[in-house]
């Protein structure tokens, strides 16, 4: 049966967080405010748990599952190298609403899905969130809410549209702006914006120069 934890509550924010690092540890799935939108998570190094997370939400592999961090030094461990623009965005942005595609560190152990030896990394600014990844360490995590849907806003959203699935709720009030991160891939020699979001295209192309978008 599904847990919900109200974390406007101190006590149940501190009993929620510690729930939902144990279930997570556990290959558990977990939904949590980000500050974006609520997202559902899983520990992204146990594949069975991410491909609980992807049969919940009714999603394929061919989309691979970001991963949200609560440190900047957990970033760099799951990744080759920020390269040449990297580090100016994470200075800038992070913790935010930008998503950096990067070259997923090869020796480590993991199925995202169908991601090409690349991983979506972001560091999300919101408490809970952040308090939930120091704890778990990185997560594989995507919107709260099944595919072709609109994400969840509120916790009651995301419960009516995954239900069972997931073992704990973090309820940290509505999401105000639902506006998706921005999603910047750093794999190529130019930068290259695929998907326009909360950052503005002009913000990130006053760091990096040049920025390739889809237009």
């Amino acid at each position: 049966m599904s847990r919900r934890f109200d974390c406007a509550d101190q006590t149940e924010r501190m009993t929620g967080l510690a729930e939902a690092t144990s279930s997570v540890r556990r290959g558990e799935l977990v939904v949590f405010p980000t500050d974006t939108v609520y997202g559902i998570g899983a520990d992204a190094f146990t594949p069975s748990a991410v491909n609980a997370l992807l049969e919940a939400k009714g999603r394929g592999r061919d989309i691979p599952v970001p991963v949200l961090v609560g440190t900047v030094r957990a970033a760099n461990a799951l990744v080759e190298s920020l390269g040449t623009y990297g580090q100016d965005l994470v200075d800038a942005f992070w913790p935010g609403p930008l998503t950096l595609i990067l070259r997923a560190n090869r020796s480590l152990s993991w199925d995202l899905g169908d991601a090409k030896g690349t991983v979506a990394v972001r560091m999300p600014l919101h408490p809970v969130a952040l308090d939930l990844l120091k704890e778990t360490g990185p997560m594989a995590v995507s919107s709260a809410n099944r595919s072709g849907n609109p994400a969840a806003t509120t916790v009651d959203e995301a419960e009516e549209q995954l239900g069972e699935s997931v073992d704990v709720y973090l309820d940290g009030g509505p999401r105000d702006d639902n506006v998706p991160s921005t999603i910047v891939d750093l794999t190529t020699a130019v930068p290259r914006v695929l998907r326009k979001g909360a950052i503005p295209v002009d913000k990130i192309r006053g760091l990096v120069g040049y920025l390739a978008t889809e237009e």
